[in-house]
């Protein structure tokens, strides 16, 4: 799991990179830049919300990162400004989004060849479907506990790109009634998974969450 830094508008952001060995290819290949030949995907994978103690190592984050790996992906994941070792202010989605698509022009940059994907938890959701719904280089999104009443998830919703979500029966910060309502104004391709009686951060759960990001992207293409 290398650990690298990115070159963020606001300073150095600090990331790690979870690398799959496909058939052929050596892990020292796929550090090679411009690589990306036998990857599933290449996702940038985004953290909860920093001033509420969101970062990389956040439980979803890090094992939903895990499962997109065994699938055969790349995947960044990185912390926003302010966040661990990343210089920088909290600024509730602009400098963020700014620091998701450096997180992107990077591994483009890395793994030229391999589709993109963008994901994310919570916080970390709004930011990176937001930006991968307008960014043409992304051909898929993916988002885990999205605080749909919090923020403006409308681009996401009219983004004709396919949609994967995770949601907690419980969720206390989005009701599961609020997202259904989401889900349903959503452009299709789309597909939603419900983890029974899971809170916001799927205490005691996390291991669903992450055999929910392998059947739903497992057999993607």
């Amino acid at each position: 799991m290398p650990l690298c830094e990115i070159a963020g508008p606001a300073g150095r952001l600090e990331a790690l990179i979870d690398e799959p060995a496909p058939r052929g290819v050596s892990a020292e290949g796929l550090m090679t830049p411009g690589h990306g030949k036998g990857l599933r995907a290449a996702v940038v994978f985004a953290h909860p919300h920093t001033e509420h103690g969101g970062t990389m190592h956040t439980k979803v984050v890090y094992q939903a990162s895990k499962a997109l790996s065994r699938i055969g992906c790349a995947v960044l994941r990185f912390n926003f400004r302010g966040a661990g070792a990343s210089p920088g202010s909290f600024t509730n989605g602009p400098g963020e989004m700014d620091d998701f698509r450096a997180a992107l022009d990077f591994l483009h940059d890395r793994y030229a060849e391999a589709p993109m994907w963008a994901g994310g938890m919570s916080f970390g959701s709004y930011v990176a479907l937001t930006v991968g719904a307008e960014d043409p280089r992304v051909s898929t999104l993916i988002g885990i506990a999205l605080p749909v009443a919090r923020y403006d998830f409308e681009p996401v919703a009219r983004s004709s790109k396919p949609k994967f979500f995770i949601h907690g029966e419980r969720d206390e910060l989005c009701p599961l009634k609020e997202m259904r309502e989401f889900y349903a104004r959503c452009a299709e391709p789309k597909e939603l998974v419900v983890i029974d009686a899971a809170d916001h951060l799927f205490d005691g759960r996390v291991g669903e969450v992450a055999d929910a990001v392998e059947d739903l992207l497992g057999d993607w293409s």
